[in-house]
């Protein structure tokens, strides 16, 4: 697949993402695929479809509201690079805005490695406290 391909699959992801759609979000990685958020420990990475779809829904299940704001695609051969920015809402009223800036590889239409680059204070200083508590026991 080419850049091209690559930046399109790259798009049917996000919007499967904030869809949340996780049965469709799991079909994009591959058993060995991984996924980070960069500001967690260096040794928290979820491989494998269910693992990913386990760490996405820790955090994104609870919010009741979820906007993304496409800024920049680019792609280079199997490398996909979207800034973006999300909005999160809770039911309690709180709110945040996160930029990010997320590093997709991708090999035959396949997520193999996901990066996500944001500022963790950003979403500690805006996330309520019931949901900290939550995201903190973890995912399996």
């Amino acid at each position: 697949m080419g850049a091209g391909d690559n930046k399109e699959r790259a798009g049917a992801f996000w919007a499967a993402l904030y869809a949340r759609d996780w049965e469709a979000i799991a079909s994009f990685f591959g058993p060995d695929s991984e996924y980070t958020d960069v500001p967690a420990p260096a040794d928290d990475v979820a491989v494998g479809p269910d693992r990913i779809v386990a760490r996405l829904r820790l955090g994104l299940e609870r919010i009741s509201g979820y906007e993304h704001s496409l800024r920049l695609m680019v792609a280079e051969g199997d490398t996909v690079i979207t800034e973006h920015t999300e909005i999160w809402r809770w039911h309690t009223g709180e709110q945040v805005t996160l930029p990010f800036v997320s590093v997709q590889e991708l090999r035959n239409g396949t997520i193999v490695r996901w990066w996500d680059y944001w500022d963790l204070q950003t979403l500690m200083n805006s996330a309520p406290a019931w949901w900290i508590e939550h995201i903190s026991q973890g995912y399996s």
